[in-house]
């Protein structure tokens, strides 16, 4: 078993394009045209050049790129009892385009199972060597957590939770079950995706939630609470990390706005490892907030941008790093693209060329940096 832990000064969030033969395949296996083992050979295939391509990189991190998904997030919570799923063309409304999402609610009270991500992780973890080691990424706590309570889905969950108090206890007890089907699996890296603290920031937010009669404070003490029990008594030599975004679909975003009114929260209290924190424009605002960074936590700069094409110059990535040193120390921040590239299987509107040369710069860059 591989002993290294994430981050490493050059990193990445996880999910990567979806290689033209991955993509054919599954629509021949969704028109029936081939079977699922035949499709489940063709995912391993290209699971494992993905894999190979971020070893020949360098990269001492490896993901199965998110292959097996749909949905950076959904898929993970149709692994639990009690949680439905269907397609319907419905989606959420980002910034200039509809996000496509198969509907996701409850139809009874969440609990673990035995996961299939779990089984995911396992064939990727043949893959680590003394130089690289696998991580895992699933959806946070509190992403459940709000899946289960936005205003579409809220009249389906209160039929089984009548408050969001059980809801949180029985969101945290399934994640800690999982947690340990991941440990037990070998995963000693773990990422925590989480929009939710990227949804309620900025104005826009701010208006949406007393629109809807909603207390913001209360919302963000209920995000912290549910993630922190799902990482009670997580083993002591389990890396978790999380990493916080505004939404990243077909090179879209969600939402708009800085971290300080989520920093006295997830920055000071969430007890996770490290941050992976989206900075890639000025959308995310400046990096005061990073102040109320707890000691114990390192921060992953996302000042590469998944979203376009074009190349980020080098010296002035440089001087963002040496700016946010000013509130956390050099040797606690690393650096990596703000987001996946594939939070979707749709994916963002680059080049799987341009995806590989935004990779090398983070490593060029971080190596000029740390050394």
């Amino acid at each position: 078993m591989s002993n290294l832990q994430t981050p490493f000064r050059y990193d990445f969030v996880g999910s990567f394009l979806r290689p033209q033969a991955l993509k054919e395949a599954k629509a021949q296996f969704l028109a029936g045209a081939i079977s699922e083992d035949q499709y489940d050979k063709v995912v391993n295939e290209e699971i494992t050049k993905v894999v190979n391509k971020q070893k020949e990189l360098g990269y001492h991190v490896i993901t199965d790129g998110e292959f097996r998904r749909s949905f950076w997030h959904l898929d993970f919570m149709w692994g639990f009892e009690g949680v439905e799923h269907k397609a319907t063309g419905n989606g959420v409304q980002f910034s200039g385009e509809l996000a496509v999402l198969d509907d996701t609610y409850l139809v009874g009270k969440i609990k673990a199972k035995a996961h299939p991500f779990v089984q995911y992780f396992k064939f990727l973890k043949q893959f680590e060597d003394e130089n690289t080691v696998a991580k895992y990424t699933i959806p946070a706590p509190a992403q459940t957590f709000q899946q289960m309570i936005v205003p579409v889905n809220i009249e389906a969950t209160r039929k089984f939770y009548p408050d969001n108090e059980e809801l949180i206890q029985d969101i945290a007890a399934a994640y800690r079950d999982v947690i340990k089907q991941f440990y037990d699996a070998g995963c000693r890296n773990l990422q925590l995706d989480d929009c939710t603290w990227g949804a309620i920031v900025g104005d826009a937010a701010k208006q949406r939630y007393k629109a809807l009669g909603i207390d913001l404070e209360q919302v963000k003490e209920q995000l912290l609470k549910v993630n922190n029990l799902a990482l009670e008594g997580k083993p002591a030599d389990m890396v978790i990390n999380s990493h916080i975004c505004r939404g990243n679909y077909h090179s879209t975003y969600f939402t708009s706005g800085p971290y300080d009114t989520v920093a006295d929260y997830v920055f000071a209290k969430e007890n996770v490892n490290a941050l992976f924190l989206e900075y890639d424009d000025e959308r995310s605002g400046g990096f005061a907030p990073l102040s109320k960074v707890s000691e114990d936590k390192k921060i992953v700069l996302g000042l590469i941008t998944t979203k376009s094409p074009v190349l980020e110059d080098k010296q002035k990535v440089i001087d963002r790093i040496h700016e946010a040193a000013q509130y956390v120390p050099l040797d606690r921040l690393y650096l990596s693209p703000q987001c996946g590239f594939a939070s979707c299987e749709i994916g963002n509107k680059l080049t799987e060329e341009q995806q590989w040369a935004k990779l090398k710069l983070v490593k060029e860059i971080a190596e000029e940096v740390w050394g």
